[in-house]
């Protein structure tokens, strides 16, 4: 009986100790951000920010010794121009990453099978993109469950790995949540304002603005709603590739991290 009791005490004392670790997640909203380098030259963030993707393993740029780029787009809502896109990445033969929310897999059913067919990498944008850090965890967990069972209904891959935190909001336990579910956050250390549809300015304008935040190992944010974007795009593509760039996928980077780490770890 005594040693029964010792026992429950014991499985009492692991869970109490494991509900106070989860209680323990700081809740602390952040603004993703990143201070901006001239002559593009590799950005960084807020040491505390560093501190964090560090510990949860999440990402904002990638090997800052290489000039590789990687391009992601967020797709809340289709405008018209992800098929030129999607046409420019096929042509050129580059990778992307496209991440999605509920609403685009419920109306872009075609375009997600495309992206999936070609070769992208489709991530989880949350289902109706919330600011996940001040949601309650049951609501975090329906948010990318959502979006990874509607993805896996429309083009039998179960595979998601990567979240675009929404809003880019996030906290320490939102991407403590978010990696216990499996997901690797992946923020970005370059983009401008290119989701205002009714303030376009022209490829040249897109292009530019491109352009002056290239920089090594850069994880480009872009938005295909952007009818600027699209034209531009073949031209910062080749243009990149003149300068010396090379564009990898989300996969190359994570297992390149996982090498590097191996070999720290020897």
């Amino acid at each position: 009986m005594k040693k029964l009791l010792t026992i429950i005490a014991i499985i009492a004392f692991i869970f109490t100790g494991l509900g106070s670790t989860a209680a323990a997640y700081d809740t602390k909203v952040y603004h993703w951000s990143y201070k901006p380098e001239k002559d593009n030259k590799p950005v960084t963030t807020e040491p505390h920010y560093l501190e964090l993707l560090e510990k949860y393993g999440g990402y904002f740029i990638g090997n800052t010794d290489k000039k590789e780029l990687y391009l992601t787009f967020d797709n809340g809502y289709e405008n018209g121009y992800t098929a030129k896109v999607l046409d420019v990445l096929k042509e050129k033969k580059v990778p992307a990453t496209f991440f999605v929310t509920g609403h685009y897999l419920k109306t872009e059913q075609d375009l997600i099978k495309r992206m999936v067919n070609e070769g992208h990498i489709v991530g989880n944008h949350s289902y109706h993109h919330p600011s996940l850090p001040e949601v309650s965890e049951d609501r975090l967990k329906r948010e990318l469950e959502k979006v990874k069972e509607e993805y896996t209904n429309i083009t039998g891959q179960k595979d998601m790995n990567y979240l675009r935190p929404p809003r880019g909001t996030f906290s320490e336990k939102s991407l403590a949540l978010s990696n216990d579910l499996g997901y690797t956050n992946v923020f970005w250390s370059m983009a401008y304002k290119d989701w205002e549809v009714d303030k376009q300015k022209g490829a040249d304008y897109a292009y530019n603005q491109i352009m002056k935040r290239i920089h090594p190992g850069a994880i480009m944010l872009l938005h295909s709603v952007s009818k600027d974007n699209a034209e531009a795009l073949g031209r910062v593509i080749e243009d990149c590739r003149k300068q010396g760039y090379a564009f990898k996928s989300l996969d190359e980077l994570l297992l390149d991290r996982m090498m590097l780490e191996e070999t720290r770890n020897q």
